[in-house]
């Protein structure tokens, strides 16, 4: 395709528009519509496309889990502020690789603040703080598969 016949797309505000809505309604991160050759992607956040980048902190959690304070050490299950995975998917901590992670240990978010991202079927969905509150502990790694139902976060 030369770059003559690129520019001549023709994109449809008001399908934009209305794809923009759907979002908001559903809760989904992206939606893309193709008509023929034309194709129209709406998405709430762009990153690029995720890599596994694992560095060094596959020890960390066992370090932090032995010093961490006895609230934590507690079932993170049953905790009240733990933040359970809606989906089956790959955690990425950050919006792209060699962004600061959303949320760190200690921080302080508000409801719907972005905790984290789970992949899923090449989704990027965002996972949000169900309330207002400190970040005591991060049960994930960056990159790492998770199951439906696993506890990710705890907000207390």
């Amino acid at each position: 395709m030369s770059d003559k016949n690129a520019g001549s797309m023709q994109v449809d505000p008001a399908l934009v528009r209305q794809l923009a809505e759907l979002l908001n309604e559903t809760h989904l991160t992206e939606i893309e519509v193709e008509d023929g050759d034309r194709k129209i992607r709406v998405a709430r956040m762009v990153s690029a496309a995720p890599t596994a980048v694992v560095a060094a902190p596959v020890a960390a959690p066992a370090a932090a889990a032995v010093a961490a304070p006895a609230p934590v050490a507690a079932p993170v299950g049953d905790h009240p502020g733990t933040v359970k995975s809606p989906m089956v998917g790959t955690v990425y901590l950050a919006a792209e690789p060699g962004s600061p992670d959303f949320v760190s240990v200690g921080d302080s978010v508000k409801q719907g603040d972005t905790l984290l991202i789970i992949e899923a079927m090449k989704v990027m969905n965002q996972i949000s703080a169900p309330r207002a509150g400190k970040v005591v502990a991060i049960l994930v790694e960056n990159g790492h598969p998770v199951e439906f139902d696993q506890p990710l976060i705890v907000i207390e």
